[in-house]
């Protein structure tokens, strides 16, 4: 039996690795959030690390907002959580020989590339935050080779039990739809979706596939739309109608951070997930519960 250590169990990802990993007998599953552990403090994770000895470490945990990070204090969280604190827990795999596992984003790229981005692009980050979780992949890259980085993007699936979490778009909207008749969401931002359960599955079947160490691009697929596109799905999907969608341009909404324009994660490692519109209608089965 493997000891498989998931921190960030709390978050939006975190729950769905847990129940991957805990209905498959061949592993024993502890789980870390705030205040199990600090990955930012070096120390505190050595220890803590080394005194289970596990033997994977999947770090789920991550300092989402991505607006905050633009201001000194904010990056500086965003710097600790998302940069040097992978480093530190893919420090800590090595010395007691674990595999690591972490995830990034799509925020490393710039936007610019309106193909998409394939794994061996270089990032060129135009955030704090996308510098920040850039700086974690560089990190994991110098202190450890047994390692599988996974970027995806517009992550979501059941809400989660942590209230600092960050609500996935769908979960958003649907909760807006509620309050208002008619919405305006950006149009000019094209990229994909990940759902949390597929991505929590695919983590579990790289890990046992024995695939080379390195940069994965997972997301589901389909074909990749802005966020207006997304929501006229979703309200298509959910039978909602008597709702006003309007496509505006992101000008509409001036925020602190740049977002990239185009951010597809093309993956050409892996076998493909199903299409998100399909994970999707299980999202809505489910949500509605």
């Amino acid at each position: 039996m493997k000891k498989i250590l998931i921190i960030g169990v709390m978050g939006l990802l975190g729950p769905e690795l847990a129940k991957a990993f805990r209905t498959d007998e061949n592993y024993e599953v502890t789980g870390w959030d705030m205040p199990d552990i600090d990955i930012g403090d070096e120390r505190s994770v050595m220890e803590k690390v080394t005194s289970l000895r596990p033997d994977i470490i999947i770090n789920a945990a991550a300092y989402n907002a991505v607006d905050k990070a633009e201001e000194p204090e904010g990056f500086e969280i965003a710097k600790r959580i998302n940069g040097y604190g992978p480093g530190y827990l893919a420090k800590a795999a090595k010395t007691v020989g674990a595999l690591f596992v972490h995830y990034s984003t799509d925020y490393v790229f710039d936007g610019t590339k309106k193909e998409g981005y394939y794994e061996k692009d270089k990032p060129s980050p135009i955030s704090k935050y996308g510098e920040s979780k850039y700086l974690g992949e560089i990190k994991v890259q110098e202190n450890i080779e047994r390692y599988y980085l996974i970027r995806l993007q517009k992550l979501f699936g059941m809400p989660s039990n942590n209230p600092n979490a960050k609500k996935s778009f769908f979960e958003t909207m649907l909760s807006l739809a509620k309050k208002q008749d008619t919405l305006k969401v950006v149009d000019d931002e094209l990229s994909n979706f990940t759902y949390a359960p597929d991505l929590a599955n695919k983590t579990k079947h790289l890990i046992e596939s024995d695939m080379p160490f390195g940069i994965y691009h997972i997301t589901n697929e389909g074909a990749p739309v802005t966020w207006y596109g997304a929501a006229k799905i979703l309200f298509e999907l959910a039978g909602i109608k008597d709702i006003g969608i309007i496509p505006v341009s992101s000008d509409e909404f001036p925020r602190p951070a740049r977002r990239p324009k185009y951010s597809i994660l093309i993956n050409t490692k892996l076998e493909p997930m199903r299409a998100w519109p399909e994970a999707l209608k299980e999202f809505l089965l489910e949500y509605k519960q």
